[in-house]
């Protein structure tokens, strides 16, 4: 019986000097699909990813790079193994990837794209001193009170990634998230520190950048899911071209429900496969699934993952 995976991308925050060079460095698509998004955007991927420099911070250069190198490590695998999804998952910039894996987009359209969105982002944030604040140790309802109290008084902040149980992020003005701080600690936080983020991501302060997507996703999504793809906005299931655009620009202004995704979906798959740099997600999942997770992210996780999955379905 095959196995039921599910892939995962990341979204940012899981961006590194260095993310991608050991897959470009041993398999010449991987430097093709690097020329290719290069050639597109008129960004220099080599510089951007392999060498230090401070534009890997800046929204509209992480998210494609992000992207790129999850499209990288997705034909990889799939190359390595024939193995293909029964559904696919992306934490916030992650379903754009997710929606390229299952062929609803081109990979270097996917790139281009993110690219575009990102520099929507930054625009929607220009002349605002925003940011994001992770708050780590409350319950949902809880973090949710506290932001609900704080925009009663005047300030613009709200819960907007739900990463896992305990673990949410908060976006708006970077000196009303400031202020959170101690209230968020004195209601029992264990922690709650601002993120090194260029943007406020999934709130109402990006409506502006939301038109700007969709007309560039019109240019570009395909009517042709391989598998379901899984919204980040209702945590559930979709496969068609309408659905996808009515679905991603909502998703620049409404929460991204990541753990009540995996929570939707975790009875119908035998394990999740993250595709991208690093493992970010793995740890998220930790508390929300005992399903095996693997990730591609070089060569050498390429292998391990393989083999892995050859074990798993003995």
């Amino acid at each position: 019986m095959a196995l039921r995976c599910a892939f995962l991308f990341p979204g940012q925050g899981s961006q590194a000097t260095g993310m991608g060079e050991d897959i470009v460095e041993h398999d010449a698509q991987a430097k093709a699909m690097l020329e290719a998004a290069s050639e597109r955007t008129g960004i220099d991927f080599a510089a951007l990813m392999f060498e230090e420099n401070d534009d890997l911070a800046q929204t509209q250069y992480t998210q494609p790079a992000i992207l790129l190198v999850s499209m990288m490590a997705d034909r990889l695998l799939r190359e390595a193994t024939g193995i293909k999804p029964v559904l696919a998952l992306g934490h916030s910039l992650g379903e754009l990837s997710a929606l390229a894996s299952v062929g609803a987009m081109d990979p270097i359209d996917a790139v281009e794209t993110v690219h575009l969105r990102g520099q929507a982002m930054a625009q929607a944030c220009e002349g605002q001193d925003v940011g994001m604040l992770v708050s780590l140790g409350l319950d949902d309802a809880t973090v949710e009170t506290v932001c609900e109290e704080a925009r009663a008084a005047g300030k613009q902040v709200w819960a907007v990634n739900y990463n896992a149980d305990g673990q949410i992020v908060i976006a708006g003005i970077k000196p009303d998230l400031e202020t959170l701080t101690g209230t968020l600690k004195s209601a029992g936080a264990k922690r709650a520190m601002l993120l090194n983020m260029s943007v406020a991501s999934h709130c109402p302060l990006l409506e502006s950048a939301s038109q700007p997507l969709a007309q560039k996703l019109e240019t570009v999504l395909k009517d042709d899911f391989e598998a379901p793809v899984i919204s980040n906005v209702t945590a559930k299931p979709y496969q068609s071209r309408a659905e996808a655009l009515e679905l991603l620009p909502k998703q620049l202004v409404m929460p991204v429900l990541y753990k009540q995704s995996i929570a939707a979906i975790d009875d119908t798959v035998d394990c999740y496969i993250e595709l991208g740099h690093g493992n970010v997600l793995k740890g998220l999942n930790r508390k929300a699934t005992k399903k095996p997770h693997f990730n591609v992210s070089d060569m050498a996780s390429l292998e391990a993952t393989v083999n892995a999955l050859q074990e798993l379905e003995e």
